[in-house]
């Protein structure tokens, strides 16, 4: 993962979301908020979303080796249903971060897109 767009943390009940998207709507915003709070309560762990070089959407778990309670075969699962459910969300957020961080031209990705 390049960059870390928000996450939470089980252990310490926290959740971060980067300043650097501050342009996102709040309504996005809180939906990721909820999205990483409700993993991290269901799953425990570290959950994140963030972006791979090319600007795709990447999420990524991970636990302490102590936590005897973290579940990775739920914690894939429960990836694989977030990305499912929220595809449209993330196809969004992709193009977000194409276009307002690495500074794609969006006619292009439109163009693309529409292939």
């Amino acid at each position: 993962m390049k960059t870390v767009l928000c996450g939470a943390n089980a252990y310490e009940q926290k959740y971060y979301f980067n300043r650097e998207f501050d342009g996102i709507p709040q309504s996005i915003k809180d939906e990721l908020h909820v999205i990483c709070v409700l993993f991290t309560e269901e799953v425990g762990g570290i959950f994140t979303i963030g972006f791979d070089e090319e600007g795709n959407p990447v999420m990524e778990t991970d636990a302490d080796e102590k936590d005897f309670y973290y579940d990775e075969i739920s914690s894939g699962l429960m990836v694989s249903e977030v990305r499912r459910n929220r595809q449209e969300l993330f196809e969004s957020l992709s193009l977000y971060y194409k276009v307002f961080i690495l500074k794609h031209d969006i006619s292009s990705l439109v163009d693309e897109k529409n292939e």
